[in-house]
């Protein structure tokens, strides 16, 4: 007879299992909709414009829905920094073509709304995060996302995406009015912002705590110049890290729970100095405790003890 801890084990295993399928495959069907779900609406919205420049918008929202279907398709951690551009540059679109509509919403701008909503809140949620970025790891190692610095994503990450989805857009469109000579200078402008976009954008995508048979790798440019390797043997405990606590910061100013590694002995860290510093040379700093911010830190102690790391 299964005891009582066992049944909310198996449910918890179930709930897990569901999740990841659903992370899986939902952005992936949900995108797929979208030439049924928002193709109406945003074929209304463009009616009123002229021939060439329907011809421009379609092509280009054909464009975009490839890569995104793409993406959603070959999760990997290339495909996630897409999907979390792409994601809510389709609400954006979604609510340009509501808002164009002469009569007001109608059911589908509405049904447009809805679906790009739905599918911005995916491409953001920790569970998609989880399954792409395991889709580009290697043997037996298991990658939990870490949560981006608060500085960064109250302002500056909003900007970038901006600026991405503005001249992207504006430059085709202006060649399309025969504004040649302005919309040649926005497109040029905008492969140089999505370049450098993308790269900054994907530094995001690539915050990492992982699981290895050797033990944990803490990877994130953003406070580490190396990533950090604690050996299995070193690992005193591994738990929810205590207000007070001295621990060597790696959160970044990160919102959210902060689980701390305690050392049976000290290692060091190579710390990434601030900008202003990036041409001095760079001491080693020898720490016994790490503190970091992982997007779900259940996740991080269940794996734990699947690996049988101590956690207290």
């Amino acid at each position: 007879m299964v005891s009582e801890q066992g049944f909310y084990r198996q449910i918890l295993t179930l709930m897990t299992r569901t999740s990841r399928f659903v992370s899986r495959w939902a952005p992936a069907l949900v995108w797929l909709t979208f030439p049924l779900t928002a193709g109406s609406a945003f074929a209304n919205a463009l009616s009123s414009h002229s021939a060439t420049v329907q011809l421009t918008a379609a092509i280009g929202l054909w464009v975009f829905w490839l890569a995104g279907l793409v993406a959603a398709l070959v999760p990997s951690t290339v495909s996630l920094t897409t999907l979390r551009v792409l994601a809510p540059a389709s609400l954006v679109a979604a609510a340009w073509a509501a808002l164009d509509v002469s009569n007001g919403t109608d059911i589908a701008s509405s049904v447009a709304l809805g679906m790009t909503a739905l599918m911005t809140v995916l491409s953001l949620s920790a569970g998609v995060g989880y399954t792409f970025i395991n889709g580009s790891s290697y043997g037996d190692e298991r990658r939990l996302p870490l949560r981006p610095p608060a500085p960064v994503i109250m302002g500056p990450l909003e900007i970038v995406w901006l600026l991405m989805l503005s001249t992207t857009f504006a430059g085709p469109l202006l060649v399309a009015t025969h504004q040649y000579v302005i919309g040649a200078l926005v497109t040029a402008l905008a492969i140089a912002i999505d370049v450098a976009g993308a790269r900054i954008l994907h530094q995001l995508s690539k915050r990492w705590l992982v699981f290895v048979p050797a033990g944990i790798v803490v990877v994130d440019r953003t406070t580490l110049l190396d990533a950090m390797l604690v050996q299995r043997q070193r690992i005193l405990s591994i738990g929810p890290s205590p207000a007070d606590s001295s621990a060597t910061d790696l959160t970044a100013n990160a919102l959210g729970l902060a689980i701390e590694i305690q050392l049976t002995e000290p290692t060091t860290i190579i710390p990434t100095p601030p900008r202003r510093q990036r041409k001095m040379t760079i001491e080693p700093v020898e720490v016994s405790a790490v503190r970091f911010t992982p997007t779900r830190p259940g996740w991080v102690l269940d794996t734990a003890r699947e690996r049988r790391i101590n956690v207290e």
